[in-house]
């Protein structure tokens, strides 16, 4: 099973020569991880796509945030559209050639025209929620509810965090590296075909965090075992502003 190397990790933190697609800022994010065998994640991935592991393990992330100024390159920004939230479920893989990225098993949003360009433009698995947060700006702190649109009214992942300590970037060669650090994501096309979509921004800038409250729910949406306790890794950022590639084939 091929495994990035260093080198690959760090490469794609470059920038694309070429124009971007979209713009977009990810603010307030919080990650939460949970350590998963990395056969189950296996089983559950297109040909063509392999667990990348960390500590002998395959890692689910659940990142609520919020999306803000989101733009193609020819527009502005449209208020009422332009500014939503996200919760993804993620993991981590690479592909044939060992490059890293993220494979998404959804990724819930407030706004139902980004669902929509989401599910068009880049096939990736976006789902309409009803969603709604509140940010102190000055403190971080954050509190966040989500509801998937057709589960149960009492269904709804409650999010509570703050930042903690000094702001700084993650290291290369390091676990929190290994999580936060990707700018690689993979769709299924359907009939066997894969796509990627590189992203641009600079290093997170990341955080330790206090998280208060917080919810596994949207793993079990996906049909993947609950965890079950507290995640086993947590961290935050207040954001980056990222440039959004367009999709190219891998297989």
């Amino acid at each position: 099973m091929p495994q990035p190397t260093p080198e690959q990790r760090l490469q794609l933190r470059e920038r694309p020569l070429c124009r971007p697609v979209m713009y977009q800022s990810w603010q307030e994010l919080l990650f939460l991880h949970w350590r998963i065998d990395a056969d189950i994640i296996q089983r559950t991935l297109p040909a063509g796509l392999h667990v990348d592991t960390c500590d002998g393990a395959a890692w689910l992330g659940v990142v609520p945030f919020l999306m803000r100024n989101i733009r193609p390159w020819w527009f502005c920004s449209v208020p009422g559209i332009s500014n939503f939230l996200e919760l993804n479920l993620r993991t981590y893989v690479c592909d044939d050639a060992g490059r890293p990225g993220v494979w998404f098993y959804s990724l819930d949003a407030s706004q139902p025209l980004a669902v929509w360009a989401a599910r068009t433009f880049f096939r990736l698995p976006y789902q309409h929620a009803r969603m709604q947060a509140t940010v102190a700006r000055e403190s971080g702190h954050v509190e966040y509810r989500s509801r998937r649109t057709g589960t149960p009214e009492d269904a709804v992942s409650r999010f509570e965090y703050e930042p903690t300590g000094e702001v700084r970037t993650a290291d290369p060669e390091t676990f929190e590296f290994f999580l936060v650090e990707r700018y690689l994501l993979f769709a299924d096309l359907g009939g066997g075909r894969l796509a990627s979509g590189q992203v641009h921004h600079v290093p997170y800038p990341v955080q330790n965090v206090k998280v208060t409250e917080w919810d596994s729910r949207i793993i079990e949406l996906a049909r993947l075992p609950a965890p079950g306790r507290p995640p086993d890794h947590a961290i935050c950022s207040r954001g980056v502003d990222v440039e959004i590639f367009g999709l190219q084939g891998v297989t």
